[in-house]
């Protein structure tokens, strides 16, 4: 079934250009991307119903592989899903963007709001650095450090302080993401932190903190006290 079936006011592309982009729901916003849905759905309703399968989230959405919407959704083939998946990654990268504007590191919530984006659709760990001036201004982008499993990843300090040296600067922030939503320590966690942190004194490199992302929220071992 075709868009062009629809009356006019209800195609999301007219509509878009009648009344802006804000007028549409995220399913019409979609199906202008696709253009078209199956024998049975129109655009919109096959954007709806993938929607409706990812519970309405497009977080969930993004986390979609190319093979989850051509296998299970009639009318989405490889160019149609790849369609998706890029806007997906654009809506990312704007975030990214956004959190990059921001090069200052006044606290933990700053650390938070610049790796966030980076590190909100992940399924698995990962863990960055952040290397930072005599002002406490970024030095270039985020370091990945590692990646890993849903439960764990290793850090490699010698590898973090290399870094550092390379950069010439004299503090840094380790940080990584727990993808379970729980955002409390592990043992692991702890005894990494005491490891770099006495790694960095030998170096004469301040742990500023050690930060773990979830999603919507945040651990610091700085606010705790803990470094």
């Amino acid at each position: 079934m075709n868009i062009k079936d629809l009356p006019s006011d209800e195609r999301p592309r007219e509509r878009l250009m009648e009344q802006g982009a804000e007028a549409l729901s995220p399913a019409e916003l979609l199906a202008i991307l696709i253009g078209s849905g199956n024998t049975e759905e129109t655009a919109v309703q096959l954007m709806q119903r993938v929607l409706s399968d990812c519970g309405g989230s497009l977080k969930a959405l993004s986390r979609l592989s190319l093979n989850d919407l051509t296998k299970n959704y009639k009318g989405l083939g490889p160019a149609k899903a790849v369609s998706i998946l890029a806007a997906c990654e654009l809506g990312k990268r704007r975030m990214m963007e956004a959190a990059a504007e921001k090069r200052k590191v006044e606290s933990s919530t700053d650390i938070y709001n610049i790796m966030y984006p980076r590190m909100r659709d992940l399924a698995h760990e990962e863990s960055y650095a952040l290397y930072l001036r005599t002002d406490n201004s970024l030095e270039g982008q985020p370091f990945l450090i590692s990646k890993g499993g849903i439960a764990g990843t290793q850090v490699d300090i010698r590898l973090v302080l290399r870094e550092a040296l390379i950069r010439q600067t004299p503090t840094l922030v380790l940080v990584h993401n727990h993808p379970s939503g729980n955002k409390r320590p592990s043992r692991d966690d702890d005894n990494l932190t005491d490891r770099l942190s006495r790694a960095c004194q030998v170096m004469n490199i301040r742990l500023l903190d050690h930060v773990i992302v979830t999603d919507g929220d945040y651990y610091s071992y700085r606010e705790q006290g803990k470094v």
